[in-house]
């Protein structure tokens, strides 16, 4: 008699299972990377346009009077010294380039640019005075402050720039003589210059 030969059948179960994983996995992250890139640009495109803010770093204001303040402060080969005529002379262009800034935009801000004013004399009048930092940070924090509103109302992609500006000025300690920190002082002039020339 002859034996008949019977063979297992083999289970597909497995291969269809793993199938279907490969199957979920794919749909999964094809779903979420789509999501992903869309998130990313939306969130650039708030970032740039200030969360549907007008934003006018695209509109050049071509002031004269913050262009010689940013002109000053990177080409001036004046160093800082005993009677902080460098110090005084960027402190009055920054002055007057904040004050013509918030005249471009609309923003008024004549008792805080006469209180500036008042600092930046204050360094002048006795060269041996040893609280001329502290002056001097009053005056960058005002200005800084003033940069600061002109930048939210105005300029929401510059929020960066403000916040470098900032920086600077907390940098600038009261109580320590200015020469010792001349470095810090010339960093919040750049600070704002960077700052003007990018509104302007």
């Amino acid at each position: 008699m002859a034996e008949i030969k019977i063979e297992k059948k083999k289970t597909v179960w497995p291969w269809l299972i793993l199938g279907l994983v490969i199957v979920a996995l794919l749909v999964y992250f094809l779903a979420f990377r789509d999501n992903d890139y869309n998130t990313e640009a939306v969130t650039d495109a708030n970032y740039i346009s200030g969360m549907n803010e007008p934003d006018l770093l695209g509109v050049k204001e071509n002031n004269d009077t913050v262009a010689a303040y940013v002109d000053f402060v990177e080409n001036s080969k004046e160093k800082m010294s005993l009677d902080h005529a460098y110090t005084n002379e960027a402190l009055l262009k920054l002055i007057e380039a904040t004050n013509a800034m918030a005249n471009e935009v609309g923003y008024e801000v004549p008792a805080d640019i006469e209180k500036v004013k008042e600092y930046a004399e204050m360094i002048t009048k006795d060269p041996f005075e040893t609280t001329h930092a502290d002056n001097i940070r009053k005056a960058d924090d005002i200005l800084t402050n003033i940069l600061q509103n002109i930048q939210k109302a105005k300029y929401p992609g510059l929020a960066n720039e403000v916040e470098e500006l900032k920086m600077a000025s907390a940098s600038i300690k009261p109580g320590v003589l200015t020469l010792d920190q001349k470095d810090a002082v010339k960093n919040y002039f750049a600070k704002a210059a960077d700052l003007l020339q990018k509104m302007n």
